[in-house]
């Protein structure tokens, strides 16, 4: 292909040009060439961290470069998939296009972008639910899918080991509330966190590491119970609070550091009390 011709065509083309080159067997990428699917993992999940970075900064001009480089991973595995005839970035696209007007029927009557702009009468409460409900019978009837290896024998089945364990918890307790198992209210809940914090103190007590993971464990997803019951996303909390806790050190920190000090050198009190200030400022 000469620059001309790449050059009339539209940046998601050119990407693609410039992936499968990246892969060419004889003028290609060394590094690129060496990588597979699982190689890939733990750059797409660093990619999508800068993403959610990105926004939590507010930063826009960040975003789009960070979304560019989670795009870039997509284009890679369909590249390596392309290779080993499993499937294409079109096959990708389509597939996602075709899913989404299936499953917004409210939209799209009949399934049909023909029929765009005539919407139904729909809450977004009813759009969630509808999708569920559509997803499960696509599961059922094979529809929209591919073949899996592992039939879904749970409700339990299809939720990601790979996620981040926080959103796991919410995930497997939102698929548990789907078929009735789950408290009806607020307090049951939080009555539930005070009995597995007393256990938990009852293994640290008896000193049993494995005891204190397990029933550390039992009051992390108990919390996450009570994010989901209050409408509060965990990990989003968690990370709120990691970012309080790093701007009040780096205030003290500073603080210390006019004075000649370093955290070694000063008093917990002093510590206490200008990590109280930090609080009082609104760090």
């Amino acid at each position: 292909m000469n620059h001309s011709d790449f050059k009339k065509r539209s940046p998601i083309e050119q990407l693609i040009i410039i992936m499968s080159m990246l892969r060419d067997r004889e003028f290609g990428c060394p590094w690129d060439l060496e990588q597979s699917f699982h190689s890939l993992i733990p750059y797409t999940l660093e990619e999508v961290y800068e993403v959610v970075d990105a926004l939590e900064q507010n930063d826009m001009h960040g975003l789009e470069d960070e979304l560019g480089d989670l795009l870039f991973q997509v284009i890679f595995y369909a590249q390596i998939a392309n290779e080993e005839e499993l499937f294409s970035f079109d096959d990708v696209a389509n597939a996602i296009v075709n899913k989404l007007v299936r499953r917004h029927p409210h939209v799209f009557p009949d399934g049909d972008v023909e029929n765009f702009g005539s919407p139904a009468e729909i809450s977004s409460d009813q759009v969630v639910i509808n999708w569920e409900q559509i997803k499960n019978e696509e599961k059922k009837s094979g529809k929209g899918t591919l073949k899996r290896v592992n039939v879904k024998t749970s409700e339990l089945d299809d939720i990601p080991v790979a996620l981040p364990s926080l959103d796991r918890s919410r995930k497997l307790q939102k698929r548990a509330a789907r078929v009735g198992f789950d408290w009806q209210s607020l307090p049951p809940v939080l009555s539930k966190l005070k009995e597995e914090i007393a256990e938990l103190e009852d293994a640290i007590s008896m000193g049993q590491r494995e005891d204190i993971q397990a029933e550390l464990g039992d009051v992390l997803f108990t919390v996450v119970n009570v994010a989901r019951h209050t409408q509060v996303d965990a990990e989003a909390a968690l990370r709120s609070a990691n970012k309080r806790f790093e701007n009040r050190f780096k205030w003290v920190e500073a603080k210390l550091l006019e004075q000649g000090k370093t955290f070694e050198q000063a008093q917990l009190k002093e510590l206490n009390r200008l990590w109280e200030k930090a609080k009082a400022i609104g760090l």
